[in-house]
């Protein structure tokens, strides 16, 4: 596919796209490596049979140049929902791995809000990390706790200063597999969710920089033989955020692979410690993660209804310390999918934009974005892992 090639779709007073910064864009700095990179994505899509689908357009600046993919309205769906993709294109995301490739490029080819490559390159490690952060999180089960920790002591030393770091000459992708597979392991460890989707990260990106930066890989498990990157820190060293508070992503729309939080929206029983809310991927085909029990994973609405009865479910233990019951919150959430019309009305509730925090009005659960890797190739990442 060549640049002069792609359909002139674009605004003559801004230079962009007629539909604005939306699905996949590529910005070079010279048209030499954005034709090349247009021909690598042309060969992506006629690969997936989704040429014919999408339409693009380029624009030209003072020191770039960029091209523009986007899903064609005739297959766009409503309010950017892309809970139905898989069956929309009949894909099947198990039993066909290049399924789950398609699945991510058709999600971020809808996205309201451009995706970003420097190069062609990127863009196909980022549907390899999307595609790694699934396949691992679908193998993920844990043991949820909120205050203890523990990983298989073979791989992993603890220390309250540097968090979990390697055993000497310990390999991070094992370890990592060990720490949150018990079919690695033979073994459930505790977590929480929090941290859960860190180790799935980490071991998403980890996977593709030793297969196309192996410097900045032994940069990574050097890292972890020295100090763990947590919290606050590994979402600024690692992802990519997406969607603002003042410009929020459809409370349908999500990509494989996204990192991303459910709201608690009754103030009481998020006063418990670890149900402020839930950290979980979106795993494709309208799943999203369940780390506690194998193979039961959630759709939008089960998750929602979970989330929503935990407000029945709190109680004070023996020491006064407020709890949830998770037996409760089960059996509410099974009543509840009997009656459609309870279901409706929670739905209503539920699916409304998270209150900023520390606000409990009449906010619901949806977050206003969603998270992904940073770039990884070694001449354009933004990974940047300085050793303690």
């Amino acid at each position: 596919m060549n640049m002069n090639d792609l359909q002139h779709d674009t605004d003559m007073q801004t230079g962009l796209p007629a539909s604005g910064h939306t699905g996949i864009h590529i910005e070079c700095t010279n048209e030499r490596d954005l034709d090349s990179s247009c021909q690598k994505v042309g060969q992506l899509l006629a690969a997936h049979a989704l040429d014919q689908y999408v339409q693009q357009a380029f624009s030209r600046g003072k020191d770039t140049c960029s091209a523009f993919f986007s899903l064609g309205p005739g297959l766009r769906t409503k309010n950017n929902d892309t809970l139905q993709l898989c069956e929309q294109f009949r894909l099947d995301t198990r039993g066909k791995p290049a399924d789950l490739d398609k699945e991510i490029l058709l999600a971020m080819l809808m996205s309201p809000v451009a995706f970003r490559f420097p190069n062609y390159e990127e863009l196909d490690s980022l549907i390899h990390m999307r595609k790694n952060i699934v396949l691992a999180a679908r193998k993920t089960v844990l043991d949820f706790h909120t205050t203890e920790a523990e990983r298989p002591a073979e791989y992993w030393i603890f220390d309250e200063d540097t968090g979990f770091t390697l055993q000497p000459g310990k390999p991070l992708i094992t370890a990592l597999k060990k720490a949150t597979q018990p079919d690695e392991s033979g073994k459930l460890y505790s977590f929480a969710c929090y941290r859960a989707t860190e180790y799935v990260i980490l071991l998403g990106i980890a996977q593709e920089l030793e297969r196309v930066n192996p410097a900045l890989f032994a940069t990574l498990q050097n890292q972890w033989e020295e100090e763990a990157i947590m919290s606050g820190r590994f979402h600024e060293v690692f992802l990519r955020e997406y969607g603002s508070m003042e410009a929020p992503l459809p409370p349908r729309y999500y990509v494989p692979g996204d990192r991303l939080w459910f709201r608690n929206p009754d103030e009481h029983s998020s006063n418990v410690t670890g149900y402020e809310g839930s950290w979980v991927f979106y795993l494709g085909d309208g799943l999203f993660t369940n780390f506690w029990k194998s193979d039961t994973h959630y759709t939008l609405t089960s998750k929602c209804l979970e989330i929503y009865h935990w407000r029945h479910a709190t109680y004070l233990d023996p020491s006064g310390e407020l709890k949830i019951n998770e037996n409760i919150v089960e059996e509410r959430v099974r009543n509840a999918m009997q009656n459609p019309a309870e279901v409706e009305n929670i739905l209503q509730i539920m699916l409304c934009y998270r209150e900023p925090q520390g606000v409990y009005v009449k906010g619901g659960c949806i977050d206003a974005t969603r998270e992904y890797p940073r770039y990884v190739r070694p001449e354009t990442t933004d990974m940047v892992i300085s050793i303690a």
